[in-house]
Formats: structure tokens, sequence, C-alpha cells
């Protein structure tokens, strides 16, 4: 079975960036399932792999704007500590939940903190970076009517 619309794809991979440096892998783990053309994975990888068969291996670069987007300026703001009220020791590394002005929910990461003030970034932490992927296809099925409809593997 060649990989397409609405199949249930296994695969494993090793992600690097530009200096090799391994940043995520499924070695030793379960295979990464997803529903192939529902934007489970990142776009550049899913469009990658269309076409291959189980076994196939692949190795794939892709560009920021088809996998975590390019970094977005206005995501980075400094902030008076007195915006986390309640929280008593922040510290860099830290994940939030913020309101954005149109009433949804932003993730940021504390990235710098300076005496009073806090620099978030609501960036994906693989913004503006290009990844490097080594693919091998586990396995391809159909998706069932159930998962085609809920738009994910169960």
């Amino acid at each position: 079975m060649t990989i397409s619309q609405n199949n249930v794809v296994s695969i494993h991979y090793t992600l690097k960036d530009d200096a090799g440096k391994t940043i995520d892998s499924s070695e030793g783990e379960e295979p990464l399932t997803y529903l192939h053309g529902a934007g489970n994975i990142i776009p550049g990888l899913e469009n990658a792999l269309e076409g291959l068969d189980a076994g196939d291996q692949k190795q794939v670069t892709i560009e920021p704007k088809d996998g975590y987007g390019e970094v977005i300026a206005e995501l980075v703001q400094t902030m008076p500590r007195a915006s986390f009220a309640g929280i008593e020791n922040i510290e860099e590394g830290m994940e939030f939940q913020a309101q954005t002005e149109s009433g949804g929910t932003q993730y940021v990461v504390v990235t710098k903190i300076e005496g009073e003030e806090i620099t978030v970034d609501g960036n994906h932490a693989l913004a503006g970076q290009t990844l490097h992927f080594d693919v091998t296809v586990n396995e391809i099925r159909d998706a069932t009517e159930e998962e085609i409809s809920h738009g994910h593997v169960h």
C-alpha cells in the first residue's frame, strides 16, 4: 500500500537540526502514527511521505515555512512581573497559557528574566529552524470511517 489521503501511517524518525544534533527520535519507542492528509504532522513532512510504501526510507529537509513557521517577532514580549500575580517563583523555561486580545489561548515560554521584567515567547520552539528528518515507513493501512470523521487515529 502506498501512502495517500486517509491512510493511517506509522513511521520511525530521527529529527536533527542544521548542526546534526538530534532534536527528537522515535528510536527505541513506538512509531509515530498519524492520519495522512489530516494535518496531524507538519506539512512539509506529510507532503514528503506521500507516495511512499511500507519499508521505504527517506531523508527529508523541511524549511521553516513548511515546518513550524518562521519566528514571529510580535510573539516575543517583555512583561512586568506584576502580570504574573500569584506566581512567586518564575524561572526561565516555564510555560504559561496567555489570553490573546481576541479571547483565544496562546502558549508562551519564559525566555529571560531581568529584575522586574519577564520576556515570554509564543513561537513554537522549532520555529525558524530547518528540520532534517530520517524517516522509515513502518506500516500503512486504510483509516476507519470514525478516524476520518474525527481527523485522527484511534
